[in-house]
């Protein structure tokens, strides 16, 4: 199917009404194929990338069967090799349309977000409902690495440019973790702005750091979707001769979902972290 007529049936950008009852048809698919041949990435081959897309959902209600509202935060994690991803707007619409309909127990709701969310996406998407008691305390975290963002320098490229990203003049060989609260980029259909911190670790030749944030901030007027941008970011550094790479973000919430994409060609998926934006 062409990337327009995919784009087309999307409720994203389009008013839109919120369902009354429970109704699975409101998820919609989107193959994850579109922007990956783009940058460079064979579906039919092994993904350069291992990981997935952990979505928090803030805001989550049904009945039970005497009519009583439950709440709950929902995790949801969406494996990178699935071949599509979860439209966003039409994930919110899904878990409103829970809202005035009568479950049984909160394991009756799990299993049900379980078989939706996996037929939508194509492979097992693992759901985890958490009671509000079950939260909280649960603190705020700080990204691991070091922070390139107090950097003394001029930017003046807000659309993408993959050859703002360069080396150290000496590349050395080096191991290390950094992060940038500075990446912001727009959602494909409507344009809003997505906000987000972006955490890279990697083994190989060093960064140059005032280019790396240079490249970052060039997403400012570039449209993706958040799972897109990480593995356009991921592929960049990648082909600089990493040995070791990771990318993820933690992108703020809209609509009481935040996604957070994580590919890594070494490691496992690190414990969430949620930041002061979240």
């Amino acid at each position: 199917m062409a990337k327009h007529q995919v784009m087309d049936k999307l409720s994203l950008g389009k008013q839109t009404q919120y369902p009354t009852e429970y109704d699975a048809s409101q998820l919609h698919p989107v193959p994850r194929s579109i922007n990956r041949q783009s940058i460079g990435i064979d579906n039919d081959n092994a993904l350069p990338f291992s990981g997935g897309d952990l979505w928090n959902g803030y805001e989550l209600s049904w009945l039970n069967t005497k009519g009583l509202p439950q709440v709950a935060v929902g995790r949801f994690w969406v494996p990178a090799d699935s071949p599509n991803l979860i439209e966003s707007k039409s994930f919110k619409l899904y878990l409103n349309s829970f809202n005035e309909s009568r479950f049984d127990d909160w394991q009756t709701v799990t299993e049900l977000m379980v078989s939706d969310l996996s037929a939508c996406a194509g492979a097992t998407v693992n759901v985890q409902l958490f009671s509000l008691n079950q939260l909280e305390g649960s603190q705020l975290s700080a990204l691991p690495g070091h922070c390139i963002d107090q950097q003394d320098i001029t930017i003046d490229q807000y659309d993408y440019d993959q050859t703002l990203l360069t080396l150290q003049p000496d590349a050395q060989p080096v191991s290390e973790t950094l992060h940038s609260h500075l990446l912001k980029s727009n959602c494909l259909i409507t344009h809003q702005p997505d906000w987000g911190s972006v955490v890279i670790r990697y083994q190989g030749p060093a960064l140059d750091q005032q280019a790396l944030l240079k490249y970052l901030v060039s997403f400012r007027r570039h449209d993706e979707f958040h799972e897109q941008c990480v593995e356009r970011i991921f592929q960049d550094i990648l082909a600089l001769g990493m040995d070791k790479l990771t990318v993820y973000a933690n992108y703020t919430r809209r609509g009481g979902l935040d996604i957070n994409p994580f590919r890594s060609n070494f490691e496992q998926p690190q414990p969430w972290l949620r930041l002061p934006r979240q």
